[in-house]
């Protein structure tokens, strides 16, 4: 079988590519016979900044299309909803169109679209029209049983064309041995009974990292030996402005976007990841952490408890009290940690891309033999 896998133009999207990358090798691994062909956008790095969107907007939404359509391939697979639209163009094909839908926040919650983007009703006209581009597809993978039930109720879409299939963790994230993560904590000032907090990923409101800065101001209070890590995207203007006021300097650093080996020493390093997303369609960072061996503090909402099961504490996302507690107990008793620990280790094990690349391939193989 030849695939195409049409993914996001590399670095546009830092998790596309994580996903792109994951369902590549985990297809290769299930079906090794098979012939994967990754397509993808031409990418437009010019200097003047709207005759770049144009060229951007002409490749996507025209010229990219075409392409596609002479493809020689059994089963194309669009890897981000936000190219929902090619399925408009695809379903003119014989062969099979399947999207994957991460997430339909920006319909859902459009509130934590502002300041995203340069013209922001351009750019949510034309997503919507993407998405809705799912209905033109032969079937959809959703990420989560979440995501996949809000597809159905925004989206109208019949359940039936909708196949939940997980994401997975990189073999890369692992527990590394003591001494690194002694050296790593040494390097990064850290002392070692210091209590460290991690969150990774972007500040998008969502993402609920002022929450995170009050239970620092919390625990602070009360003198536990507490330092949290940020990486990913920088505090916005009012989250240093709180850092400020309540003198935190001390005890928060932003530390970048690490590469894949200082990420991977992150989660090693920290004594616990802090997820309080407010919506999320899936929530690889905790994934990412309890496969390092570092507990999680995530949400109740949403997708995360589907991710995180029984391996970690699931808190209201905007409940600092109870966030507090969990970071109390996780720093005063050793052997809930450990058990903690262990289960993330254990938990994270059930998600690989070998595994979703199969159960992708079956998806494939089930729309062929039904003619789609």
């Amino acid at each position: 079988m030849r695939v195409a896998i049409i993914r996001r133009t590399r670095t546009e999207s830092f998790s596309m590519d994580v996903y792109a990358d994951g369902i590549v090798s985990g297809l290769k691994a299930a079906r090794p016979n098979w012939e994967i062909v990754e397509l993808a956008p031409q990418r437009f790095t010019g200097t003047i900044k709207f005759v770049n969107q144009v060229q951007r907007y002409y490749e996507r939404y025209w010229h990219f299309p075409r392409v596609l359509m002479q493809q020689p391939v059994d089963v194309f697979h669009i890897i981000d909803h936000s190219d929902g639209h090619l399925a408009y163009w695809l379903q003119k094909q014989r062969q099979p169109t399947i999207v994957t839908c991460h997430d339909i926040i920006n319909l859902t919650q459009p509130e934590t679209y502002k300041g995203r983007a340069q013209y922001p009703w351009l750019s949510m006209s034309i997503w919507k029209y993407a998405i809705w581009g799912m209905h033109k597809a032969s079937h959809v993978v959703s990420v989560s049983s979440y995501t996949a039930d809000e597809v159905v109720q925004w989206l109208g879409l019949d359940r039936s064309r909708i196949t939940v299939i997980p994401n997975a963790v990189d073999e890369k994230f692992r527990v590394l041995p003591t001494d690194e993560i002694r050296a790593f904590r040494q390097q990064q000032g850290i002392a070692a009974d210091t209590f460290c907090l991690l969150n990774v990923g972007s500040n998008h409101i969502r993402k609920n990292v002022s929450t995170i800065l009050e239970v620092v101001a919390l625990l602070k209070s009360r003198g536990l030996p507490i330092h949290f890590w940020k990486a990913g995207t920088d505090f916005n203007t009012e989250q240093q402005q709180f850092i400020q006021a309540h003198q935190l300097q001390d005890c928060v650093s932003y530390v970048g976007e690490p590469d894949d080996r200082a990420l991977v020493q992150l989660y090693n390093a920290a004594d616990v990841l802090v997820a309080p997303s407010l919506s999320e369609g899936f929530g690889l960072t905790v994934l990412e952490a309890m496969a390092c061996g570092t507990p999680v503090i995530a949400s109740n909402v949403t997708s995360l408890p589907e991710v995180v099961g029984e391996a970690g504490y699931l808190v209201h996302p905007t409940d600092v009290e109870s966030i507090a507690k969990a970071v109390y107990q996780l720093q005063t008793d050793l052997s809930c940690c450990n058990c903690l620990k262990e289960k993330g280790i254990e938990r994270a094990k059930q998600f690989t891309w070998r595994k979703t690349g199969e159960r992708i391939a079956e998806v494939y193989e089930t729309l062929l033999e039904q003619g789609h």
